[in-house]
């Protein structure tokens, strides 16, 4: 991310997270007068209490100093959360490690012991994705209830273009849309801690390009590092499923998420997934 880029996604982010602040939840009268949603530039300045110019010029992305004292207070006027607030620092700060840090020209290869976490967990589809939300490993279970990774090359194999991309995830999903935000909430966390990787401006540009649902979800600016969802699939063969998203930062020197998919325990998905599984077998 070049340093214009990085300034203009500070700026959108604060403005975003303005606009979605009533002034009534901070003890603000509503007024009559207000253009827009939200509070205004000079209540955000006032609530965190820094000059309403320092504050416009970090919100125009002027390349200003700030600190990170500072920032706790913006991070507090604006009622961030803490996924929200790292986002925050690492856009104002600059203070991410970056693509040169962590260079990632090969697709990342997973542990033997991470592949028996994976072969283990057999009703419970898991994928596992780096930081590019490319993926990198998933177990049997993840292949019937989405699709069978091994038939793509590892160049197409990133859940944010499939989502986007193949018919068999928005068949698949109820919500689709809330499925498609939760992992734009975790790319959107990656694309602020990396800000020299240039990668993730070329790859958002082109999605822009290619799926304009992905330009109208993008802009609402979510950031989650492990968003805790219930999502309803309607499988083509196995019908009406149910599963809890779980998302695991897995610790070590790789940057890789573990996403499981959990049966819920009140439906019979799981006993469908092994019925799926066991049809497969028998082909």
């Amino acid at each position: 991310m070049s340093n214009q880029t990085r300034l203009q996604a500070l700026s959108d982010f604060l403005k975003s997270r303005r606009a979605a602040i009533s002034p009534a939840s901070v003890g603000l009268p509503e007024g009559t007068r207000r253009r827009t949603p939200g509070l205004r530039r000079e209540e955000v300045a006032q609530l965190a209490g820094v000059s309403n110019t320092w504050y416009t010029w970090l919100e125009q992305g002027r390349d200003i100093k700030v600190s990170p004292s500072v920032l706790d207070c913006i991070a507090a006027a604006l009622q961030l959360t803490k996924d929200e607030r790292s986002y925050l620092f690492a856009l104002a700060l600059e203070n991410g490690p970056g693509a040169a840090a962590y260079p990632q020209e090969e697709p990342s290869v997973i542990s033997a012991s991470l592949q028996k976490i994976l072969d283990e967990l057999t009703t419970c589809p898991t994928i596992i994705s780096d930081r590019r939300c490319g993926i990198v490993g998933w177990n049997e279970a993840a292949a019937h209830v989405f699709l069978n990774f091994a038939k793509l090359v590892p160049e197409e194999r990133n859940m944010i273009a499939l989502l986007f991309a193949r018919k068999e995830f928005k068949r698949l999903a109820v919500n689709w849309q809330q499925f498609v935000r939760g992992f734009l909430a975790i790319f959107r966390a990656y694309y602020g801690q990396y800000v020299e990787d240039r990668w993730y401006d070329d790859f958002i540009a082109e999605m822009k390009g290619q799926h304009p649902e992905f330009n109208a979800l993008w802009e609402e600016r979510e950031v989650s590092s492990a968003p805790d969802v219930v999502l309803e699939f309607r499988h083509a063969k196995a019908g009406k499923m149910l599963f809890h998203l779980t998302s695991l930062q897995v610790q070590g020197s790789t940057d890789l998420r573990c996403s499981i998919y959990t049966p819920a325990g009140d439906s019979n998905t799981e006993a469908k997934l092994r019925q799926l599984m066991e049809q497969h077998m028998l082909e």
